[in-house]
């Protein structure tokens, strides 16, 4: 949950993730394990109706959507913008074939990044999604965060398309080591 700098009650952005989803009856939940999703995963795990799929790397994530959608279910990717460059292949599998992609990336190179590595993929994630044809949704208020993953997900079931929710570090916050 997201502190709010007023001091009142915090916001839990993760909880209406997870209402969204279920919802839209996303019965596949593929991740590559990350801090940002942390929350997230383990409700989908406690929730009845959700499978994980954990991933090796984050492109895998696309061809389980695609054999969830072929078989008449709903799934997102879950992952962190450094796996996107990951992705720029298989993201071409469902624009080809369209069906519905929707992924939530947990943003890093933003604000505060103390890894200069991630700096580079942080930066070209809105680019690198919108040129293979993602629809992309930036969030940076943790009390948006239903409302837009709902219209990504709208977009992504009803569309088809690829609908992207970057989730930035406004949000999840800026990581650290040892301060």
């Amino acid at each position: 949950m997201q502190e709010q700098p007023d001091g009142g009650d915090p916001i839990d952005w993760t909880g209406a993730i997870l209402s969204v989803l279920q919802d839209w009856r996303v019965s596949q939940i593929a991740y590559v394990p990350d801090a940002g999703h942390s929350d997230l995963i383990v409700r989908c795990d406690r929730a009845e109706n959700m499978r994980l799929v954990p991933l090796t790397t984050e492109e895998e994530g696309i061809a389980v959507l695609a054999g969830a959608w072929l078989g008449d279910q709903r799934g997102v990717l879950l992952m962190q913008s450094s796996g996107v460059g990951n992705c720029i292949n298989m993201l071409s599998l469902a624009r080809v074939c369209r069906f519905p992609l929707l992924t939530l990336v947990t943003m890093r190179g933003q604000w505060g990044e103390f890894n200069p590595w991630q700096v580079p993929m942080g930066q070209l994630t809105p680019k690198v999604l919108e040129a293979a044809d993602s629809l992309v949704f930036p969030v940076d208020d943790p009390g948006q965060m239903g409302q837009v993953v709902a219209g990504a997900a709208r977009m992504a079931f009803e569309g088809p398309a690829q609908a992207a929710v970057l989730i930035g570090q406004a949000v999840i916050g800026a990581k650290s080591f040892g301060k």
